[in-house]
Order: C-alpha cells, then structure tokens, then sequence
C-alpha cells in the first residue's frame, strides 16, 4: 500500500487529525493493573527468607516470582523496566565492614584538623 493511500484512508477516517503522526500504541501490558499493584506491595514489603528463599529482591528473583505466581515470562532486563515504571528505583547500601568500631571512627573524626593548610606558593615562577 503506498504513502498517499494511507494518507488518503487516515485523512477519511479521522479528518485532519489522522495525518498528524503519533506514537503507536506497542505491545499490550503482560500484568493486569491488579497484578501490578500486588507486585508492588510485595517488593515493598520485602522478601521472607523462609517463603522467598532470598534475603533482597534482584530481578532474575522477581522474573522467577512472576513466573511461579501468575505464569507470565519477562526477560530479566524487561523486569528492570517495570520496576523503573512502578516507582522503584535502584539503591545499594554503603558497605561497611562488618569489624567496624563506631567510638574509633568518631575519634578519629575529631583528630583531623578542621582546616587543611595550604601547599606554599610554587618556589618556581610561572612563565608569562
């Protein structure tokens, strides 16, 4: 089918309206909004060690809950994007070493000098 047809059919069917490009519609959502909202509640409840046998959520887990509760496949980066839609967003704790003394760390806050001195001048000229 050529361009004018098209444009001829659109322009009928809708008016002028139709020849203004827009973004196609896409594929359908796989998750019902109420599936959705329930995906949401568990990832912010957090999972159960003994239910989940995880202690965080990553989203090769996530795919594999989706998958056993409501039969529907993801591919694992498609599960990042859903979550980026639902409002999740990607935060990773500070580590810290497990041996960490918090009286050390603080004392050692207090023997730094509050102002660092500055380096002298050059003792070299700079050339103009």
């Amino acid at each position: 089918m050529g361009a004018p047809l098209q444009c001829a059919r659109a322009a009928g069917a809708q008016g002028p309206q139709g020849l203004i490009d827009r973004k196609p519609a896409g594929a359908a959502r796989r998750l019902s909004a109420e599936q959705e909202a329930e995906l949401a509640a568990l990832i912010e409840a957090g999972p159960e060690f003994e239910r989940d046998g995880v202690v965080r959520w990553r989203c090769l887990d996530l795919q594999r809950l989706i998958l056993t509760r409501w039969n529907i496949a993801y591919h694992e980066r498609t599960i990042g994007k859903l979550l980026r839609r639902l409002g999740f967003r990607h935060i990773s704790a500070r580590p810290r070493h497990l041996g960490q003394d918090p009286a050390a760390i603080e004392e050692f806050k207090k023997t730094l000098p509050s102002v660092w001195a500055r380096s002298r001048r050059r003792s070299i000229p700079r050339r103009r």
